[in-house]
């Protein structure tokens, strides 16, 4: 029975390592086979830090840097697309 178990640990163990390996090679792979992917996939799409402002349309989140500006009546709103600054009403 112990044998049994330990026999069972030793494939999860065994598994595991072998998972981890292929996800490694598989990783090289895909940045050999595209290297301009990899790169741009780790790059952040939007700024990092910066002040969020929130769309009053929709309700997203955008940074204040690259948000669509629409003043109105004093204040400024900030939009995360032409289409929610064209909905929006003031």
């Amino acid at each position: 029975m112990f044998r049994v178990i330990l026999y069972l640990l030793l494939a999860i163990v065994v598994i595991s390592m072998l998972r981890g390996v292929i996800g490694i090679i598989g990783k090289l792979f895909s940045e050999f086979v595209n290297p301009a992917a990899s790169s741009a996939a780790r790059r952040p799409a939007v700024p990092s830090g910066g002040e969020l402002k929130k769309d009053p349309v929709c309700g997203t989140f955008i940074s204040a840097s690259t948000a669509i500006q629409k003043k109105s009546g004093g204040e400024v709103y900030y939009f995360c697309s032409p289409e929610c600054r064209d909905k929006f009403r003031s």
